[in-house]
């Protein structure tokens, strides 16, 4: 089974610098959060996914239950994007692969979730969703990618993977594979 994991622990510094104001909790124009988006497409995906955040950070835990994900609260994670997927991937070790999705990007469609996870078809797969030929997310490994996963460090997350290795781009057909949130322009403009 390929195992969704949603990376949620970022601090949001670009969003926030003064870290008043978390990215992930910021609201979109149905009432419903950043994160909450984000968990929800990945969970109607891939059941079961597993959200990866900081200690202590209760608000965006409920957030990311009631989407459908499982919690991993990860000390780890404080070091950064890829301390907190590899103690993800070592939390689900018995998976045939894992699909990395990222909270800030709130749009991805579930159909491009799913679509990635299904081109994960051999242990050696790398794939990862595009649109006009850039690569996008969410990103997939297969199960021989695990011992690399399970021991990254810091907060570059897979791109060394990414980069050494032969990629399968999955075009999904929409610019919301490349949309994320980084600063508080990126969200909507509301309507008054």
């Amino acid at each position: 089974m390929i195992q969704g994991i949603l990376l949620a622990a970022g601090y949001g510094r670009r969003f926030d610098p003064d870290g008043h104001r978390s990215k992930l909790l910021a609201t979109l124009d149905d009432g419903r959060s950043v994160a909450w988006h984000a968990a929800h497409a990945l969970c109607s995906a891939l059941p079961g996914s597993l959200a990866v955040i900081r200690p202590g950070c209760d608000e965006l835990a409920t957030e990311l239950r009631d989407a459908g994900c499982r919690i991993l609260e990860s000390r780890d994670a404080e070091a950064g994007m890829g301390s907190a997927l590899a103690h993800a991937v070592r939390e689900t070790a018995s998976a045939s692969g894992w699909l990395i999705a990222l909270a800030d990007m709130p749009w991805l469609p579930a159909s491009a979730i799913r679509a990635v996870a299904d081109a994960i078809d051999t242990p050696q797969r790398i794939a990862a969703a595009a649109f006009a030929g850039q690569r996008g997310h969410p990103v997939g490994f297969g199960a021989h990618w695990a011992a690399q996963l399970s021991t990254l460090h810091g907060d570059t997350g897979a791109r060394d993977l990414l980069r050494n290795a032969e990629l399968r781009l999955i075009d999904a057909g929409t610019p919301d594979v490349l949309r994320d949130v980084d600063l508080p322009g990126d969200l909507p403009a509301r309507v008054s």
